[in-house]
């Protein structure tokens, strides 16, 4: 009886071995680390490139929309500036939010996204900026040119949720939103984080 060799397939880094985009800024690849479902807070291993558990939520408070980062981007100096009252960027990639009509509820899938704004996020003194994104062909979302395209209820959930998801009872929070932008600077942003990534990774 012969036995067939075991099949090995290679699997690059969400961070470093996938592409920004088809066309970035404009439309870029969003990959996911949290659903709308998730109570628990999940995010990408940088070494392995396996998504692990940060953290539970502490509160009921669930992300309002598919939660990731933008591939090989970095939020260091340039994004920095664009941040004025952050004194550093994060050392993270470009996070992003994806709005779906249709629900989707598995983390670590890729999607095409089309950029409409942003959030400027700064936590403890770091440029933290959250861009605003739909999905690709979306058939409700999918027309979306500008952050003024989407609810300004949905854009409340959103600043609201990333204001609170890391209150700790009996502390004072350390995150503030300065300001929600939209596409001109949600593309300048992007173009740091790529320059960014660049200088600080190589292409």
């Amino acid at each position: 009886m012969k036995f067939q060799k075991p099949f090995y397939s290679w699997r690059p880094h969400p961070w470093h071995g996938l592409e920004a985009g088809p066309n970035p800024p404009e439309l870029v690849y969003s990959y996911i680390e949290i659903t709308p479902f998730d109570m628990v807070k999940y995010e990408l291993e940088k070494t392995t490139g396996y998504i692990h558990v940060d953290r539970p939520q502490r509160s009921s408070s669930q992300p309002p929309s598919l939660y990731g980062f933008i591939p090989r981007t970095y939020c260091g100096k340039r994004v920095c500036a664009l941040s004025k009252n952050s004194k550093k960027g994060d050392d993270d990639p470009l996070d992003i939010c994806v709005i779906s009509e249709r629900p989707i509820n598995k983390s670590e899938v890729i999607l095409k996204s089309r950029v409409v704004g942003g959030l400027q996020m700064v936590d403890n003194g770091e440029a933290d900026d959250k861009i605003i994104a739909v999905l690709e062909n979306d058939n409700i979302w999918g027309d979306a040119k500008d952050i003024s395209d989407i609810p300004d209820a949905l854009i409340e959930r959103l600043r609201h949720y990333f204001s609170t998801y890391k209150l700790i009872p009996g502390k004072d929070s350390d995150i503030s939103i300065d300001k929600i932008y939209g596409i001109e600077h949600a593309y300048k942003v992007i173009d740091a984080a790529l320059e960014d990534y660049s200088e600080e990774f190589g292409d």
